[in-house]
């Protein structure tokens, strides 16, 4: 089972430690943000039974025509949803303690109510660039996540954190409606939700994209994120979140991976082994015939060791000026075929693999190795992009992936020293 023991005391204040229901881990990070994982800022939040519920669940609502006066709102002990419909009117939920879940919220904001903050992620292409962090599309009290507190711990997505005050508004120019048995709304830039069809396997396919709102129900998209017309409710569908299950927060991607569908990815021990093994063959530069280390978590410093890979055929060689024409393009010397000569590096956050097998493949532009049924997993999935767009990435870098070679399969000089039999 994927563990992180350095994560596990940090990530919830108050938790028992003892359960775990999951992780959330922020894609295009590899194991930790790039000025490192501080407080509730991390690339991965684990999430744990609090020693005390702080879950809560809709009670009654009330028609108000000053919401910021209300009781309702100004109670500090008691939390509300205010959907404002008009200037002098508004529609107030109030929301009661519930013994039997416990309550994260994720957000950019760093005050107190948010367990997870998430910055808008930049992707690794652009990384290099001046002044690449752009102005923020996440919201400050993004969505909160309700899990039960007992088995089999299902945990739930809303749109929409409570703030300092334990309220939620939803200004005049949100999307909301009201009927007599329900009132309910989308945040501005929404919160998107995809389950995959097959679940985090191999097998696994992308399933359809929704928009969840505050009151849990799900939608198809808007024509774009901040649209002021919902869509149509999807009623046979609901909002649980089930084993590598997608959150796009409009500058974030986020996947829930629950404490049972962890144990198909490898642990730590289990992935050095795997890597072992395949530096166990001593693979070898074709150009330099030195022996070749790939790395893992630890690797450093290995200069003439490290291993790169040609774009599209995947042969894997040392770093060497053999058939270079230009500073994007050089010549496999082993097939002649023309394309990128990347450096490999190691895919270290291993909750994002869908099995325990060797990482013999690897992300195409960004040289990520993974095991081949991860890559082709996340080659299969498209992540919401800008207002309406959508494209693969790397979930260990964010970078977009090649279209005509989002991945490609390694191709060592290995085992060359054994005797011929």
């Amino acid at each position: 089972m994927s563990a992180d023991s350095s994560n596990s005391a940090n990530e919830c204040n108050e938790c028992t430690g003892n359960i775990k229901y999951g992780e959330l881990i922020v894609l295009g990070y590899n194991g930790h943000l790039l000025t490192g994982d501080k407080g509730r800022r991390r690339s991965k939040y684990v999430l744990w039974k609090r020693s005390k519920a702080n879950g809560v669940k809709p009670s009654q609502r009330h028609l108000v025509t000053n919401p910021q006066a209300s009781i309702a709102v100004q109670d500090q002990s008691k939390h509300s949803v205010s959907y404002t419909l008009s200037r002098h009117k508004a529609i107030i939920v109030e929301y009661l303690n519930d013994d039997e879940t416990d309550m994260f919220q994720i957000g950019r904001s760093m005050e107190d109510p948010i367990d997870c903050v998430v910055m808008d992620t930049v992707p690794g292409h652009l990384r290099a660039q001046k002044d690449t962090t752009p102005q923020s599309t996440i919201s400050r009290f993004a969505c909160r996540i309700i899990v039960q507190r007992s088995p089999p711990y299902t945990a739930r997505i809303y749109a929409a954190g409570f703030d300092s005050g334990k309220n939620i508004f939803l200004g005049e120019k949100a999307v909301k409606w009201c009927s007599d048995e329900n009132v309910d709304g989308l945040t501005t830039n929404g919160v998107f939700f995809m389950q995959p069809q097959g679940g985090f396997t191999p097998a696994g396919k992308p399933g359809p994209w929704r928009e969840v709102s505050v009151g849990g129900s799900l939608f198809s998209l808007r024509d774009s994120r901040p649209s002021p017309l919902k869509s149509h409710q999807m009623t046979e569908e609901d909002n649980i979140l089930r084993d590598g299950t997608l959150i796009d927060l409009c500058g974030a991607t986020i996947v829930w991976r629950s404490a049972l569908g962890l144990i198909t990815s490898p642990s730590e021990n289990e992935f050095q082994q795997l890597v072992g093994r395949l530096n166990a063959g001593r693979p070898q530069c074709p150009v330099g015939l030195n022996t070749l280390v790939l790395p893992t978590r630890g690797s450093l410093n290995l200069r003439d060791r490290q291993p790169y890979v040609y774009i599209p055929c995947g042969h894997v060689h040392g770093n060497h000026d053999w058939g270079q024409a230009d500073t994007n393009t050089r010549k496999c010397p082993l097939c002649m075929a023309d394309g990128k000569f990347i450096k490999l590096q190691m895919g270290c956050e291993l909750s994002l693999y869908v099995d325990s097998e060797q990482p013999t493949y690897c992300f195409s532009p960004c040289g990520h190795m993974v095991s081949e049924s991860t890559a082709k997993f996340w080659s299969r999935i498209a992540i919401p992009h800008g207002s309406h767009g959508f494209e693969t990435i790397c979930p260990f870098c964010a970078t977009p992936l090649l279209d005509s070679h989002p991945h490609v399969k390694l191709i060592f000089q290995d085992n060359t020293d054994l005797p011929v039999t």
